[in-house]
């Protein structure tokens, strides 16, 4: 049905490079800051836990990439569908949308941390966890998973307020989270010394603040272009949207498992040393390829929106400028961690160290595939935006997954930890070329170009 729209939206109004990198740098933000308080986290661990804190974060990570994973896939799938709905005016439809995207997500966070609960002994144990390890990570674990509903309902109501045409509030969320996760680490670990549990209850503490804003910001004004509303039970929708944002999760998955094996490899190579470099670079790579991320998801609704109004003019003049910024971007970007490579590795590790030359060497090669993965990232979101989830998950499989298992299990046996390093730029040059042969072939499809 279609709806006469209440509030103007911003997504409605024709964008110029300005007005494009004005409405999606609250996002850029969010997402830098994200990352930077990512790192601080776990420093909090590192000096007011201990080191065996730290390696129990690293146990229990896939199951934290796993509710990441389906928090983003309803997300980025529910941001297509709803988007598209407003630009073609079916803004009350919208709404019934947004409403069950929502409380799909937590329904999934309840049967998540009630499912993860009652196995949480097993689920340590299968991810590897030894008998030293263990009560650390069931301390962190089994506290984490009480507050997975709001874990998820943060991630969407992140997303769905740049689709409401609000992206600062979006941004506010992520910074805001951020800012009460380290306050809370302080008092929890530092002051009350409650080592990996505080970390847990600051993180979980964070989620809480994030959800009720969230809940004020859709529920007060019912004369905003998105509010809660009485949803249709469409399970259709549900799987369109599950299908939409797929990529998203398959990106997730695959991390846990890459990251597994980049662990494996380096610790037969050069031991736990080498293990210690690749983490720096892993936490080094969330920091730059935010700017991506941040960009892509701040762009999306704009492409959703377009599209289901069919304004082809504006559909491929915000393309073209989101590839031109993309390409400026990853050139900067690539610059910046050649020739920084050295300061950003002394962050985690002190400099004369074996383990800071041992990833200072990698960086310097590592940083190649900042040139590539820009293009993906954005290539990936914008397929999603399309709602074209099959293209999307194609290129997130092969930048996070395909191609890196393919090189990691041949490449060092040949050039030995150069072949590590050399893992992901080559994957996401691997990757680029398929995004570019995808964007060729569906341009007259979508007329993006």
């Amino acid at each position: 049905m279609n709806n006469i729209q209440t509030t103007e939206n911003t997504l409605s109004k024709n964008f110029d490079i300005k007005s494009l990198l004005k409405f999606a740098f609250p996002t850029i933000l969010m997402m830098i800051f994200m990352g930077l308080y990512t790192v601080v986290d776990t420093i909090f661990v590192a000096r007011f836990a201990d080191t065996n804190a730290v390696s129990a974060l690293n146990i229990v990570s896939p199951v934290i990439n796993l509710i990441v994973g389906f928090s983003t896939m309803l997300a980025t799938g529910g941001n297509a569908i709803i988007a598209k709905k407003m630009g073609e005016g079916e803004h009350t439809r919208a709404s019934q949308d947004f409403t069950l995207v929502i409380s799909a997500g937590v329904l999934l966070g309840v049967f998540i941390a009630i499912f993860g609960t009652v196995f949480i002994d097993k689920i340590i144990l299968e991810l590897g966890s030894n008998n030293i390890l263990f009560p650390y990570c069931k301390e962190y674990l089994s506290i984490l998973l009480l507050f997975t509903p709001a874990s998820i309902l943060q991630v969407l109501f992140q997303n769905l307020i740049v689709t409401a045409g609000r992206p600062n509030i979006g941004m506010l969320f992520g910074i805001g989270a951020g800012i009460v996760n380290i306050f809370m680490d302080y008092i929890f670990m530092v002051l009350l010394k409650m080592g990996i549990k505080g970390a847990a209850f600051g993180t979980g503490i964070g989620y809480i603040i994030s959800v009720i804003v969230g809940l004020l910001f859709f529920s007060v004004s019912k004369k905003s272009n998105l509010h809660f509303i009485k949803p249709i039970i469409d399970i259709f929708i549900l799987i369109k949207v599950c299908t939409n944002g797929f990529s998203e999760m398959v990106s997730q998955a695959a991390t846990a498992v890459t990251t597994f094996l980049f662990n494996r490899i380096m610790m037969k190579l050069l031991g736990e040393n080498g293990v210690a470099a690749i983490t720096i670079i892993i936490y080094t790579q969330f920091l730059l390829t935010a700017l991506y991320i941040g960009f892509s998801m701040g762009v999306a609704p704009i492409i959703s929106y377009k599209y289901g109004e069919q304004d082809k003019k504006q559909l491929k003049n915000v393309f073209s400028i989101c590839v031109r910024f993309i390409i400026i971007v990853s050139v900067s970007v690539f610059g910046i961690a050649f020739i920084f490579g050295s300061p950003f590795v002394s962050i985690f590790s002190e400099k004369g160290t074996y383990v800071y030359e041992i990833a200072r060497n990698g960086f310097l090669i590592f940083s190649f595939s900042f040139l590539f993965c820009g293009i993906n990232i954005f290539t990936s979101a914008t397929f999603t935006a399309l709602q074209n989830g099959k293209l999307s998950a194609i290129l997130s499989f092969l930048r996070t997954f395909g191609f890196i298992i393919v090189i990691l299990l041949t490449l060092p046996d040949f050039l030995g930890i150069t072949g590590v390093w050399l893992a992901v730029p080559i994957s996401e040059l691997l990757t680029m070329i398929v995004s570019l042969i995808f964007l060729y072939s569906n341009k007259e499809k979508y007329c993006y170009a």
